[in-house]
């Protein structure tokens, strides 16, 4: 299933698609439902999963809005 959204963190939109499933899988991020992820801020992608880490998160603002949606779907 895909959601997608926009979250705020510290005043700073950041949009959000994710792909997760019921269940745990292999491709999943750390074995768990979410096989897709992608989150943007200010027009500029700021992490990037799809079966693997494209563009792992390495701001503060990209640690957060991970830590956020793992919660919320993984």
């Amino acid at each position: 299933m895909w959601s997608k959204g926009e979250i705020e963190i510290e005043g700073t939109k950041v949009q959000y698609w994710v792909k997760h499933y019921e269940e745990g899988s292999e491709f999943g991020i750390d074995g768990g439902r979410i096989s897709k992820l992608e989150c943007r801020a200010n027009g500029k992608t700021i992490l990037h999963y799809e079966r693997g880490w494209d563009m792992e998160p390495d701001t503060e603002l990209g640690y957060q809005a991970y830590a956020i949606l793992m919660e919320k779907f993984n």
